[in-house]
């Protein structure tokens, strides 16, 4: 059999990279940033209010008490945005507001809670010490630093930044396009009546939200019977960067990936894992093409394994793998031997614990949807009792 990590290194091996592009801000949310970000300017670009106040020299308030409050007359008014402020004599107090720029000669900020509030002559009931109250230029970013590196995820905080820096665009890795294709005579659409025999299609709606979840794009095409002619031309309609179908990969009869691709460019193979032990992966028609299982846990299980971080990989993102931990067992665990299992679990981070659900038999779907992690049993292990560590891929992050 083939270990996880050499199928692991296979599958990432067949993903490239779509050339990168200037992106809009407003267009690269999820996106992964492409080259390390130089700050332009620096933030704040000149020294500011942190509140509605009176910019002031500190020691002209130093004597300010309730009982003795300092009057000082009131000689500008510095709203945010203006940007002809006058300098502040001693002696003085300017009217400003949060975010504008402290005029020169000013050491201090006292809030207008402090004051009567008073536009002509203001009364200080407090004093304040030099520097405070004040945004220094410069204090969160310096202009020519790196403030983004290749990489990282642009959510709402990094674009946020990238704006207030006055950059419009941001070079990034292009999504990658990705059909899912789901195989097999017996499927029916969800919605319509099944006769005996028959299943309602799950795996790709449940495959393409994976891939979107990972940042690419998904093409759900509608499910092909286990008809070569049918596969092959649904296969050569695609234009994307991946093709990911689920079933006929077994080793059994009417196995339509299989049968068909096996002698067109793609390796089929068994994993040493349960569930997901039929994989397979090449290139077909120069489009890279992933085959998983068929039963529905498996072909999520497999998702997560060997998919979703060579997509990640392949459209530039530095964090490709799920969060792992290690949490404390609250029930004994089986696994056979030779195999890496995933079994499902629920951990409860604050307490450090995970609770193993379910039977681990590949088509018992209900418990994959109730549970928020994965348990991983090394291959060497075949029990693990109540009150042992395991390792745990945890799926909400």
């Amino acid at each position: 059999m083939r270990s996880v990590a050499e199928h692991r290194s296979i599958v990432a091996d067949l993903l490239r990279p779509r050339p990168l592009v200037e992106s809009p801000l407003a267009e690269a949310l999820g996106l992964a940033s492409a080259r390390d970000i130089t700050a332009p300017l620096s933030l704040p670009g000149f020294d500011n209010s942190a509140m509605d106040g009176y910019a002031v020299v500190a020691a002209d308030v130093a004597a300010a008490t309730d009982a003795t409050p300092v009057r000082l007359p009131v000689a500008a008014d510095i709203p945010a945005g203006r940007v002809d402020g006058p300098p502040l004599r001693p002696g003085t107090a300017h009217r400003i507001m949060t975010g504008a720029p402290v005029p020169p000669g000013a050491d201090a900020i006292v809030p207008v809670e402090l004051t009567d509030g008073s536009t002509g002559t203001v009364a200080f009931f407090g004093s304040t010490e030099p520097g405070r109250h004040i945004r220094l230029a410069g204090g969160d970013v310096r202009a020519g630093e790196v403030v983004l590196t290749a990489g990282r995820c642009l959510g709402a905080p990094q674009l946020g930044l990238l704006s207030a820096l006055g950059l419009p665009t941001v070079t990034v890795f292009p999504p990658l396009r990705v059909l899912v294709l789901s195989t097999g005579s017996e499927l029916v659409r969800p919605g319509e009546p099944l006769q005996h025999g028959q299943i309602h299609e799950s795996n790709g709606i449940m495959l393409a939200s994976a891939v979107r979840e990972a940042g690419a794009l998904a093409e759900q095409r509608a499910f092909v019977a286990d008809d070569p002619d049918a596969f092959l031309s649904a296969l050569r309609s695609a234009d994307v960067d991946l093709v990911l179908t689920s079933g006929g990969v077994s080793a059994g009869a009417y196995e339509v990936v299989k049968d068909t691709l096996s002698t067109r460019g793609v390796e089929f193979a068994k994993v040493a894992m349960q569930p997901g032990m039929p994989q397979g992966a090449g290139i077909f028609d120069g489009v890279p093409i992933v085959t998983l299982p068929g039963n529905p846990v498996s072909a999520l299980v497999s998702f997560e394994v060997f998919v979703r971080p060579a997509l990640l990989r392949a459209m530039g993102f530095a964090d490709t793998e799920r969060s792992r931990s290690v949490a404390e067992l609250t029930q004994p665990v089986r696994s056979p031997q030779g195999k890496r299992q995933f079994q499902r679990g629920v951990h409860d981070r604050s307490a450090g614990t995970v609770h193993p659900i379910g039977p681990p038999a590949s088509h018992h779907l209900r418990w994959l949807a109730a549970s928020n992690c994965l348990l991983e049993i090394p291959e060497d292990v075949t029990e693990m009792p109540a009150g042992a560590t395991i390792s745990v891929w945890d799926l909400d992050d």
